[in-house]
């Protein structure tokens, strides 16, 4: 796909012929993989199997559920009765009663389950023609193209906010990548005035002193975490030009940034640095949330 696809949508693509209407509707929510479920009328086993064989044409993640409905022309939704079931049931009530049936006793045999099947013949015969099958699997497949375009809607709006995010973090990137090079000097007033409080009388060596305020900035060094950050603000911009399906990799990449943001925090010495990781974060969330969207 060359645009970004959400996984929720709403499509319906509705018809009529001589003997009758129908209707697809399709619906898909998020899904880990692609899940494709089909409701149909009793007969049209073949229909899905079609939807199940176009699904992964249009998609690659996200549960489907997708519905028929046949209502048949006026006149060709006629009752069916079950003769031979009836006439059983009224020859058991003679021959139990001794007597021969009421209307009364006869309204209630009609309504056992089985005595009349409502249009039931009339569905089998559609089921059975080929050519109003095939149309009806074409229709099917035109409501997943519908489906496809209304989550390509979504993704054109996921698309925007991701960018957005993106750009956000990027902020709180470039904010704190100047607030990093002051933690050096910041590092060697702390750990002077600590020293200070625990030598008064400076017994300390200077050169070891020296060591271990190199060896603090060291541990103390964001640069690293701060290229990794901006080579994963690269991926993101470009998976997201990309289209789908990327979600997985969106994901991925959120858990990336995660680390990086919780490294910057946990190495900071100072508030406003740490401040600008606690912002990074914070988009980072949101980001993985929108990204959990995308096909």
């Amino acid at each position: 796909m060359s645009v970004l696809s959400g996984m929720t949508g709403f499509a319906r693509v509705a018809g009529e012929a001589e003997w009758g209407s129908w209707a697809w509707e399709a619906k898909s929510v998020n899904g880990r993989g692609l899940d494709v479920r089909v409701n149909y009328p009793p007969g049209f086993e073949a229909l899905e199997r079609a939807i199940k064989t176009a699904a992964p044409k249009y998609f690659k993640r996200g549960s489907l559920q997708v519905a028929l409905r046949i209502d048949l022309a006026s006149g060709a939704d006629t009752a069916t009765i079950n003769n031979a079931l009836l006439d059983a049931l009224a020859a058991a009530v003679e021959k139990r009663t001794g007597t021969a049936l009421s209307g009364d006793v006869f309204a209630s045999l009609m309504n056992v389950k089985g005595v009349v099947e409502p249009g039931a013949s009339s569905l089998r015969d559609l089921a059975g023609d080929e050519a109003i099958t095939t149309v009806l699997a074409s229709a099917g497949e035109n409501a997943l193209q519908a489906l496809q375009a209304e989550r390509q809607r979504e993704g054109v709006v996921l698309t925007e906010l991701l960018e957005g995010l993106v750009a956000g973090m990027e902020a709180h990137w470039r904010e704190a990548g100047e607030l990093a090079a002051s933690q050096p000097a910041l590092l060697k007033e702390r750990l002077t005035k600590q020293l200070d409080e625990l030598d008064p009388d400076g017994r300390v060596d200077k050169e070891r002193m020296a060591a271990e305020i190199a060896l603090s900035a060291a541990k103390a060094d964001v640069r690293e975490e701060l290229d990794r950050l901006s080579a994963h603000f690269a991926s993101a911009r470009e998976l997201l030009a990309g289209g789908s399906p990327v979600g997985r990799k969106l994901d991925f990449l959120a858990q990336e940034l995660n680390r990086e943001a919780n490294t910057l925090c946990s190495k900071s010495i100072s508030l406003d640095l740490t401040n600008a990781g606690l912002g990074l974060k914070g988009l980072i969330d949101q980001f993985k949330e929108q990204a959990a969207n995308v096909e």
